[in-house]
């Protein structure tokens, strides 16, 4: 008998009568996708139903909004320190770019 490679899966159920469920994977990845897709759908209901369930108004929400904005405007002034020192140190004009554009998107 020729030595043929074949899977762990296949030598199992060769061993012991399984029979396979899918010849290839397109089924298994529809099927999971279609698995993704409902349970995604319900995580957002679900996500919406909390949030506006404990934000019924904008008093409720603003103290989460000050925290953020405090975080933002904390990190781009670390940003605009950061681009400050390579325009010093004469960094690469590429990163002199890529840091100014970040602190615009930052403002």
């Amino acid at each position: 008998m020729p030595l043929t490679r074949r899977s762990l899966i296949d030598a199992a159920a060769a061993r012991f009568g399984w029979r396979r469920a899918y010849g290839d994977t397109t089924e298994v990845d529809a099927l999971l996708t279609e698995q993704s897709e409902t349970a995604y759908t319900a995580a957002a209901a679900d996500h919406a139903a909390l949030a506006t369930a404990k934000n019924t108004n904008a008093l409720a929400v603003q103290p989460g909004v000050l925290d953020a904005r405090g975080r933002i405007l904390a990190d781009v002034l670390y940003l605009e320190g950061v681009l400050t020192g390579a325009r010093n140190r004469g960094l690469p004009s590429e990163v002199i770019e890529r840091l100014e554009d970040v602190v615009d998107h930052g403002h």
